[in-house]
């Protein structure tokens, strides 16, 4: 029955705004479901499978909502939001920013001038390679060899910070071979 109303089924879940990759998904769960689930019977057959097919879409957007949740909460945003001292940052952690700052500063104020105009127009203006390209007068291949150089500048820093003050986290070299 599920193969026989997927147009029908598909201009529903389309009618409820989901996306049609997910639609598509929605459609072959459903398929299993009713594959594997011996029901007993049923008096209108269409009707039940638009209720199941709604079911589903709430269980997902539920799911998605607590998905949503869960991550807010491990990444600390629901915690920083609600507690006062989350906010207020240590001496250390103050002179740790400035420090690793002042580092890439300095590494960025090293590279050619074309380099960093564009580095900044594509990451802090937002402007594409494109357009980027047009305004200097070079190739969008050249405009990606100047990011892949300050990307290059940037993950240095990274390296050398991150050996400088390492993560407790993260395991050192010592420990993982």
């Amino acid at each position: 029955m599920v193969l026989e109303t997927r147009p029908a089924l598909l201009r529903f879940l389309a009618a409820r705004r989901v996306p049609p990759d997910e639609a598509e998904d929605l459609l072959q769960e459903l398929y299993a479901k009713l594959s594997v689930k011996a029901t007993g019977p049923v008096l209108d057959a269409r009707a039940y499978l638009y209720r199941t097919l709604d079911n589903m879409i709430v269980d997902r957007r539920r799911a998605d909502l607590r998905r949503g949740a869960r991550e807010e909460a491990w990444s600390g945003g629901a915690a920083a939001a609600g507690s006062a001292t989350a906010d207020e940052s240590s001496p250390e952690r103050i002179v740790s920013a400035r420090t690793e700052l002042g580092a890439v500063r300095e590494a960025l104020s090293a590279l050619p001038e074309r380099t960093l105009f564009v580095f900044r127009r594509f990451r802090l203006d937002g402007i594409t390679q494109r357009d980027i390209a047009g305004e200097v007068g070079i190739s969008v291949s050249a405009v990606e060899k100047h990011l892949q150089r300050a990307y290059k500048v940037l993950a240095d820093v990274r390296r050398r910070l991150d050996a400088d003050f390492p993560d407790p986290r993260r395991p050192s070299s010592e420990e993982e071979g």
